[in-house]
């Protein structure tokens, strides 16, 4: 990534730009970082590999902007999944644009589709389900290959969790028809409603990762409550020996 476009963050280049900045002229593989993904790529070479091959790799979470403040004195946005995906649609939607979404259920796809289809109608929409698996077979990738480039999107949303969704986009991200590449997760259901994000009022306050954890502990906790301490643990080591270095 363009250094005037990122910051470093230890092993990772964080965009630190705002989303109209973004510079959309090549293909362009987005991904994000947050406290858990940074600390998972510490135990997963290929996931690490994945996230450090993103075109733009955003500050999803205000742990990652705390830590980027902390290292290097920057300020950058917390820029989450689900404001990308927003401000994709928007776009799309002025230009008349298409896209892809690739991963969930077949349910939520559908929901996906519906919504979208009352708030961008615009917008030209596909979307394939892959098997709910830990990975796939040749055959599988290829299907899911077939179906995105038959489609030819301007934008491809995936949507298979992490670190699967960045790793299979880092992976195949030359053989896909699409010139700008998004994994975001949890906004699959976030958008089809089958998640509820938290509310704007929590979000300003910088507390949408609060809101989640009162209401997922059970997938949530370890995230916060055991992989917080353990980033904040990477960072202040991180600055002290900066601080020893210079003494």
């Amino acid at each position: 990534m363009n250094s005037t476009l990122s910051v470093p963050l230890l092993d990772f280049r964080v965009y630190k730009k705002n989303l109209f900045e973004i510079p959309f002229g090549q293909k362009t593989l987005i991904n994000t970082i947050n406290q858990y993904s940074f600390c998972i790529a510490q135990k997963d070479a290929a996931f690490k590999s994945a996230l450090q091959g993103s075109d733009i790799l955003l500050a999803d979470g205000m742990a990652i902007v705390s830590a980027v403040h902390l290292l290097n004195g920057e300020s950058i946005p917390k820029i989450a999944g689900a404001d990308l995906h927003e401000y994709l649609l928007t776009d799309l939607n002025k230009k008349s644009g298409s896209c892809f979404y690739l991963g969930s259920s077949k349910g939520t796809l559908e929901k996906i589709i519906t919504r979208q289809h009352s708030e961008y109608t615009n917008v030209k929409v596909g979307s394939f389900s892959p098997p709910y698996k830990v990975s796939f077979s040749q055959q599988e990738n290829q299907d899911m290959i077939e179906a995105v480039n038959a489609f030819a999107p301007d934008v491809l949303f995936i949507g298979m969790t992490a670190p699967k969704q960045e790793k299979w986009a880092f992976e195949h991200k030359e053989e896909l028809i699409a010139p700008i590449i998004c994994s975001i997760g949890a906004v699959f259901d976030f958008y089809a409603g089958t998640v509820e994000r938290p509310s704007p009022f929590w979000i300003d306050l910088k507390l949408e990762w609060f809101i989640r954890l009162l209401k997922e502990p059970r997938r949530m906790s370890k995230r916060y409550l055991y992989y917080g301490p353990v980033f904040i643990g990477y960072m202040l080591r991180k600055k002290a020996s900066g601080i020893f270095k210079k003494s």
